[in-house]
């Protein structure tokens, strides 16, 4: 079978270092084309995937009919904007987070997949990596008895005003960014949802900086409490610790798995030795676009859909709703 060709709109940092790679490593994909108007950023691209084609416009990689799929990690204000003609040229579509910045605006993408028959998602990669995945088995089992509280943390220190990150107008701030992991990661595990949710939220130039909620998430069992942290301005850290009556499960590198540390588990459980699961060498950007591209060649099951991605955009619309 011919492998997917991508393409990938903007020679954004992280698509060069991260998703650009795996997306050529993975097994039945093939990084075929770049849209730039600047020549010189091709060059990066090229040392891994030396074939690729340059595009000067995003219009012009869309246009390309050799290729079949798209990633896009332009600026958040542009997600839904590309997606969006992406799916009207008949592309697939792999979006980064946050898709959107509003749950509404996700509804437009839903409605466009329908009508194109493409697939369109969001580039959540953490539901990919096998360590969440057992995360969610281990919850499903009563392993940790009923669960009962789960503390997420994830921080990083970038104070660079020039950061787009950092700027209101670009959708930055520490909530877009990286609440969507701590967010997320939970609903994903425990299918939960969210209770009443209470969040302190300190800004800097119009974009928050650090935010802590808390509050109460139901899922199938009952409700447990909940608390997470997001911050820019803060040491990096990263950490999920879920506890339940008779036992505890820690998500040691929980988000950024391979680039903060290696990916670890541990699972406590009350008069029993403690089980601990290491994830040596697994890429969860190289699984995200191998199983992105079996659901569109075989129908393979996918763990994060449009759907998953509205409701994960909800949330964060609670949390800002819930600001005291």
């Amino acid at each position: 079978m011919e492998p997917m060709n991508w393409g990938i709109l903007g020679a954004s940092h992280f698509a060069c270092r991260h998703m650009g790679p795996a997306i050529h490593a993975a097994r039945g994909a093939r990084l075929a084309a770049l849209a730039s108007s600047s020549p010189g950023k091709a060059a990066p691209f090229r040392a891994f995937a030396p074939d690729l084609r340059l595009h000067d416009s995003y219009d012009a990689l869309l246009a390309d009919p050799g290729i079949e799929a798209v990633y896009i990690p332009l600026p958040n204000t542009l997600h839904v904007e590309w997606s969006l003609k992406a799916l009207a040229a008949g592309k697939h579509v792999l979006c980064e987070k946050p898709l959107a910045l509003h749950a509404d605006q996700i509804d437009p993408l839903i409605a466009a997949r329908d009508a194109s028959g493409k697939f369109a998602t969001e580039a959540f990669m953490i539901v990919h990596h096998p360590q969440w995945q057992q995360v969610r088995d281990w919850l499903g089992a009563g392993e940790i008895g009923r669960l009962a509280h789960v503390d997420t943390v994830f921080s990083y220190n970038n104070p660079d005003p020039g950061n787009i990150r950092n700027q209101a107008a670009m959708g930055g701030g520490s909530i877009p960014d990286i609440g969507v992991y701590t967010y997320s990661s939970v609903r994903f595990a425990a299918r939960a949802e969210p209770g009443v949710l209470h969040s302190t939220i300190r800004r800097e130039q119009g974009v928050d900086t650090f935010a802590q909620v808390t509050g109460e998430m139901i899922g199938p069992a009952g409700g447990f409490s909940y608390s997470a942290i997001t911050s820019t301005r803060l040491a990096p850290r990263q950490e999920v610790t879920v506890q339940g009556t008779t036992g505890m499960i820690r998500v040691h590198v929980p988000f950024n798995a391979g680039v903060f540390g290696e990916a670890r588990l541990t699972l406590h459980r009350a008069g029993q030795p403690d089980i601990e699961t290491r994830y040596p060498g697994v890429n969860q950007y190289i699984l995200q676009v191998e199983n992105f591209v079996r659901h569109i060649r075989d129908g393979a099951p996918y763990p994060w859909a449009l759907e998953d991605a509205r409701a994960g955009q909800a949330m964060i619309d609670r949390v800002w709703a819930s600001e005291r």
